[in-house]
This record gives structure tokens, C-alpha cells and sequence, in this order.
């Protein structure tokens, strides 16, 4: 669950609070002989940790409320960067069962300590999550360790994790829960042989065989880590591809190249049911379009269909915040809610449920509060899957555009032809650009490689300034890159050939 966390700065008198203070006549809604706050912030996730931080920054008086016991939410805890540490750990074992003799680095015996892999792994979060409490202390944000409902217009009142309450009066409330696990009917998830992406961080020993239900982001990259260790993962998704959001040249290779890893894919079914059956787990499939049904047994069973808004239990609807037709809250173009002093951020609002992007809504929505201009491009907030290779992208897919009527050009270069790739002897993958015909501007680009994340930032740097891909085929990169991929791409989008190919 996403955290809440409550932050609450000494008092004291800067022009921007007294910005905040406005009239004698707003004054007046804050409860008598409370501290007056400017901001409390509802969840210490990456949106609400982040936007706690920029208000403090800018001398906003500032509480974030998490009730979790640590900072960073989901993504922190439990989410983004636990299963990186697997991804990465994995990934280095698989190379040195598979690769490391290729390279002519010979080891023997070479064993998986899942223990010690949990270790590291907890380690890492352990480490950033105190790292944020020294974040939010030097900026004078004061940690409120519990959970926050929201019981008027300009009031919070928290149950606090050791016992008793507090209500917290501020001029703007900031709400950044983020999101929760979407449940699935027809079975339960008891986190030992039914686990969420949560439980499967820390199962207590590798499994033989495991079932992913849903072909996103998450647990493709779940599963690859089991993969890599193992364990025979199946891919179970309701539609007839993977990924639905990725472009769908990009996403063919992708699928290709997990599948040479081992991993198998069954499109176009869903899971009807689920039940824990002696030791192993059992699910009934059948096609998404009608039609016999059948049975599949794992030793565990990943269930992986999405996120949805974590908003239960903070009084919106007493206090009339509106929600969507999805469940979101329903926001305007400054993060503003229905209730003008409450604001929402992150996964619990419209957009991609993404941490980059909730700490980018996040510094938005306090810059607003202070009087400044705050604003983010949806369009330009990639998006990345932490496989090998990986894939990222921004902007839109070729398919997209096709739909849309633009006229559109196309630039694409090999990983193959890359030097740098070559070198390393991991040159699986391609740079893929979608540019206006007529002003070559790029609408989208799309990466499968080693470090596409990496990868991936120039185009969305370029984009954020409206730049066309002769801009970045003219930009010098070094060499030998993994960059220069891009350029050669930005090349044969912008004059019809690239260099190197």
C-alpha cells in the first residue's frame, strides 16, 4: 500500500508563506490555536516524499504523513527498486552460468544463495529509505509517522503508529497514497502460492515452475528474474499480446528474445479461476474469446493485471472530492481537486502510474502552491521495462500515429551495427524513431538494447524542446557508444540511411 507521511516545518515567516497565509478571511478556516502548516502531504512515496522535499525547498511550511514505518512507498519498499536488485543479481548469475566461458573467464560450480540475493536486496532499500528521512530533515520537513484521513477542507487528522491522533491544519493538502494491487476474481491472493508482485520479491525459496497472469511491465520482469534462476515461467495474457502499450515492431523482438531465454508465452487466454491444490497452485484457462477449458499447475502463480488507485479511507467523499469513472481523482490541469485547497499527484490521478511521474507531478503541484508555474508533459515521460535487453520508450508508437492520420517517416538502426555492442558481445536489439514527414519532428522513439533506460533520456530531452531528428543525427556522440545508436537511428529517420548500415 502506498505510504502517508506528514510533514511539518518550524515556524517561521518567509514570503512565500505568507503567500500561502493569504486573507485574514481564509485565515479563519484554520482551527484555533493549531499550527498553521502550509502543505500536508498525504504518502511518502516517490510523489509525495519528492513533493515534500520541493516544498521545504521553497520555504513552504511542509508535514508528510506515512503510515508504512518507511519512507518511499511502493516503489521504494516493495516495487521499483527490490526488484531491480533481483534483476540485477539474477542477471549476473545467469551470465556466469551462461556467458562468462565465452568470454574466457572459466568458473566452476556455480550456485544461486538466495538468502544472500535478499540481503543485498533489502540492503538497498534499507539504505535509500533512511536516505530519504535525512532528505526530509535537512529540508525541515517534519515526518509524521502514520495514517492521514482528511476530515475538512484544510485538515488532516492522523492516526498515529505509536498510539493516539493528531489533526494537522495547512492552507493546501497534497494527496499522494499512490496505488494498490488490482485484485482478481476467481482466486485469492494469500502471498505463498497466489503472490502479488509484492510477495513475489520475497518468496522463501526459488520455484521449479511458476505462472505470471499478465503480460505488463511487472511481470515480465518478475518472471525474467525467476527465469534467469530456473524456474520454467509461463506468461499468461488475457489479450492477444504482451504489453499492450509497446510499439508493436519493438514488442515482436522482445517477445523473440524472451522466448530464447526460456520464457513462454500464452496469448489470448484468461484465467478463470485459481486454487490452491495439495502443494502446488492450480488456475483454469480458457481462450479470451470462448471456448474449452483447462487446467495449469505451478508452484506458485504470480498475479500481475495491473494497479489501481489506493484512495479508501481518506474521506474524500465527505469532504467532496470527485473521483473518475476509474476510480482516479479527478484533477485539473495545477493538480487541484474538486476542493480547491486539496491537491492530488501520482498513481491515484489520470496518467501513466509511474514514480517518475508522480515526482514530476509532485514538484509541479507544490510549485503552484507557492505562486510559481508548475507543469508536466505527459508526453514526454518514458516508460521502461528492466529486462535484457531492455526496452524504453517515449512519445508515441508507429502504430499510434498510423491510427492518428499524421504523416509519418520511419529511422531504425541494429544493435548489430553498433560497435560498442559488438565489443561487449550484447548487441541483441534496435533504435526505432517516429518523426513528422513534413518537419521531421520526433513524435516518439523506441529502444531495445543493454541500458535502453539509459538510452533513452537525450530523445526525451530532445522532445521536452520540440527537437527533429536531423538535430540529433547532427549532434556528435562519442565513440564507441551504445549512444551512438541513436544518432545512426536519428540519421536514417532525418536523410533515408544511416551510417554504419
Amino acid at each position: 500500500m502506498a505510504m502517508l507521511l506528514v510533514h511539518a516545518y518550524a515556524a517561521r515567516t518567509t514570503p512565500a508563506t505568507q503567500l500561502l497565509r493569504g486573507t485574514a478571511g481564509a485565515a479563519r478556516l484554520y482551527a484555533a490555536g493549531s499550527e498553521e502548516l502550509d502543505v500536508v502531504v498525504i504518502g511518502g512515496g516517490p510523489g509525495g516524499y519528492v513533493a515534500s522535499i520541493k516544498a521545504g525547498q521553497l520555504g513552504l511550511k511542509t508535514a508528510c504523513v506515512e503510515g508504512r514505518g518507511a519512507m518511499g512507498g511502493t516503489c521504494l519498499n516493495v516495487g521499483c527498486i527490490p526488484s531491480k536488485a533481483l534483476l540485477n543479481s539474477s542477471h549476473k548469475y545467469h551470465d556466469a552460468v551462461h556467458s562468462f566461458a565465452h568470454y574466457g573467464v572459466i568458473v566452476e560450480n556455480v550456485k544461486v544463495d538466495w538468502a544472500a540475493m535478499q540481503k543485498q536486496k533489502d540492503a538497498a532499500v534499507t539504505g535509500l529509505t533512511k536516505g530519504i528521512e535525512g532528505l526530509l530533515k535537512k529540508n525541515k520537513v517534519e515526518y509524521v509517522k502514520g495514517w492521514g484521513k482528511i476530515t475538512g477542507p484544510n485538515t488532516v487528522e492522523v492516526a498515529l503508529s505509536d498510539g493516539g491522533s493528531k489533526t494537522l491544519t495547512a492552507k493546501n493538502i497534497l494527496i499522494a497514497t499512490g496505488s494498490e494491487v488490482t485484485p482478481m476474481n476467481g482466486l485469492v491472493i494469500d502471498e505463498q502460492k497466489f503472490v502479488s508482485s509484492t510477495g513475489a520479491l520475497v518468496l522463501k525459496s526459488i520455484p521449479k515452475t511458476m505462472v505470471v497472469i499478465g503480460g505488463g511491465y511487472i511481470g515480465l520482469e518478475m518472471g525474467s528474474v525467476y527465469s534467469r534462476l530456473g524456474t520454467k515461467v509461463t506468461v499468461v495474457e488475457f489479450l492477444d499480446h504482451v504489453v499492450p502499450t509497446m510499439d508493436g515492431e519493438i514488442r515482436r523482438s522482445f517477445v523473440r528474445s524472451l522466448e530464447k531465454q526460456g520464457l513462454k508465452f500464452r496469448t489470448g487466454t484468461k484465467v478463470t479461476k485459481g486454487e490452491v491444490v495439495g502443494d502446488k497452485a492450480v488456475i483454469t484457462l480458457e481462450p479470451s474469446k470462448g471456448g474449452p477449458a483447462e487446467q495449469m499447475e505451478a508452484d506458485v502463480v504470480l498475479v500481475s493485471i495491473g494497479r489501481r488507485p489506493l484512495v479508501k479511507n481518506l474521506g474524500l467523499e465527505e469532504v467532496g472530492v470527485v473521483l473518475d469513472e476509474r476510480g482516479r481523482i479527478k484533477v485539473d490541469d495545477h493538480f487541484k481537486t474538486s476542493v480547491p485547497s486539496i491537491s492530488a499527484i501520482g498513481d491515484c490521478i489520470h496518467g501513466p502510474m509511474l514514480a517518475h511521474k508522480a515526482e514530476e507531478d509532485g514538484v509541479a503541484a507544490v510549485e503552484t502552491m507557492a505562486g510559481k508555474k508548475g507543469h508536466v508533459n505527459y508526453a514526454t515521460v518514458p516508460s521502461i521495462c528492466y529486462t535484457h535487453p531492455e526496452v524504453a520508450q517515449v512519445g508515441i508508437t508507429e502504430e499510434e500515429a498510423k491510427k492518428s492520420g499524421i504523416k509519418y517517416k520511419v529511422g531504425k538502426f541494429s544493435m548489430m551495427a553498433n560497435s560498442r555492442a559488438r565489443a561487449q558481445d550484447d548487441a541483441e536489439g534496435v533504435v526505432k524513431f517516429v518523426a513528422d514527414a513534413a518537419t521531421d519532428k520526433i513524435l516518439g522513439c523506441h529502444i531495445m538494447s543493454p541500458s535502453a533506460g539509459e538510452l533513452i533520456h537525450e530523445v526525451v530531452v530532445a522532445m521536452e524542446y520540440g527537437a527533429s531528428t536531423e538535430d540529433l543525427a547532427r549532434t556528435c556522440h562519442g565513440h564507441p557508444t551504445l549512444s551512438e545508436a541513436v544518432k545512426e537511428a536519428a540519421l536514417a529517420a532525418a536523410f533515408g540511411k544511416a551510417i554504419h548500415m
